[in-house]
C-alpha cells in the first residue's frame, strides 16, 4: 500500500527513498519488540522485588514462601527467547 505525506494540504505520494526509508524503520521497531518486552518484564518484576525488599533486611527472617516467591520472580526471565514466551508469563503470587 503507497504511503502519502500531507504536504500544506495536498495529498502527496512518498518517493522511492521515502518508502524505503519508511520500511526500514518498520523493520527496526518490529525487530526490537522482543528486547521492549522484556524491559516491560523486567521493570514489571523489579517493581515487585523492590515491593518485598524489607523483608530480606538483616534484621528479618524470610519466611519460605516469600523467600520461593522472590527467587521466582528473579527467575522469571530465564529462558525467554522468543515474544510469544515474554508474552505467555506469568508472575508468581505473593504469599
Amino acid at each position: 500500500m503507497a504511503r502519502h505525506h500531507n504536504i500544506n494540504g495536498n495529498i502527496v505520494p512518498f518517493t522511492a527513498e521515502e518508502e524505503a526509508q519508511r520500511d526500514a524503520e518498520e523493520s527496526a521497531y518490529a525487530n526490537g519488540a522482543f528486547d521492549r518486552a522484556m524491559a516491560d518484564l523486567r521493570q514489571k518484576r523489579n517493581s515487585l522485588l523492590t515491593a518485598t525488599d524489607y523483608l530480606a533486611l538483616s534484621d528479618n527472617t524470610l519466611t519460605t514462601e516469600m523467600s520461593t516467591y522472590r527467587q521466582a520472580l528473579r527467575d522469571l526471565t530465564n529462558g525467554l527467547t522468543t515474544l510469544d514466551e515474554v508474552n505467555a508469563v506469568t508472575f508468581p503470587t505473593k504469599p
